[in-house]
């Protein structure tokens, strides 16, 4: 059975402040769950409605409505875990690094961990405007992939103006990224959904790259900022 206590932890979670305060996010679904377990994070808390067979006490057996009164989704998908959120890890500046100015969007952010995850990115740098990577919606888009990628949340100017690798930024007046030549290492700047990469980050840009568009019409103002990472970064590797 579920305790108030243990409800009131975990619905209070939905929010970042209480998820700063407890140390803990909230995990659902069975895949997403099994995937977080296998990694090195620090169960406190799993309920699920049927045998996990997880091997660890903190499994508890509850009712499909018990779980209504907990989860964050409009369908409950069966089980729902509560982690502690680990400590920041150092910043490995070899390789590829994508940093986030301002993404907003759980869904985008979610899909951009998994980019980063597929694509070998080992670091993603975030402004601390981006959005929380511990909300249940971006846990939830990561599928997983949210344990294998080192996500940090800093001042991103100061970050960028302190990188001694190329940076790059999508911008409509850059050069077209299918004949641009693309190092191994450097930084790839995303911006925000409605505003781009901002006045102060783009000072700190070195290299202007472009996603060409090839309709007819050329109405379509921009590329959803998940939507590009995944060309740019298919390209970086390509290269």
């Amino acid at each position: 059975m579920l305790s108030k206590s243990q409800i009131k932890l975990i619905t209070r979670l939905k929010q970042k402040k209480y998820r700063i305060a407890d140390g803990f996010f909230v995990a659902e679904g069975i895949k997403v769950i099994k995937e977080l377990l296998e990694s090195s994070l620090e169960l406190h808390y799993l309920f699920t409605t049927e045998p996990f067979k997880s091997h660890t006490e903190s499994e508890t057996l509850i009712t499909e409505n018990e779980l209504k009164k907990i989860s964050f989704l409009t369908t409950p998908n069966k089980a729902l875990a509560v982690f502690k959120i680990p400590e920041q890890k150092n910043i490995e500046t070899q390789g590829l690094i994508v940093a986030l100015d301002s993404v907003r969007d759980p869904g985008n952010l979610g899909t951009i961990i998994r980019l980063c995850d597929w694509f070998g990115i080992k670091e993603l740098v975030c402004s601390k405007e981006t959005v929380d990577c511990y909300n249940p919606k971006v846990v939830q888009a990561t599928m997983g992939s949210i344990t294998r990628v080192n996500i940090s949340y800093l001042d991103l100017n100061t970050f960028l103006a302190e990188a001694e690798t190329p940076i790059f930024g999508a911008f409509m007046d850059g050069e077209n990224v299918y004949k641009s030549k693309l190092p191994k290492e450097g930084i790839i700047i995303m911006g925000n959904e409605a505003n781009g990469i901002s006045e102060a980050m783009e000072k700190q840009v070195t290299d202007r790259i472009a996603i060409p568009r090839f309709g007819d019409l050329q109405a379509t103002e921009s590329l959803n900022v998940a939507t590009a990472t995944a060309i740019l970064l298919s390209e970086f590797k390509r290269s």
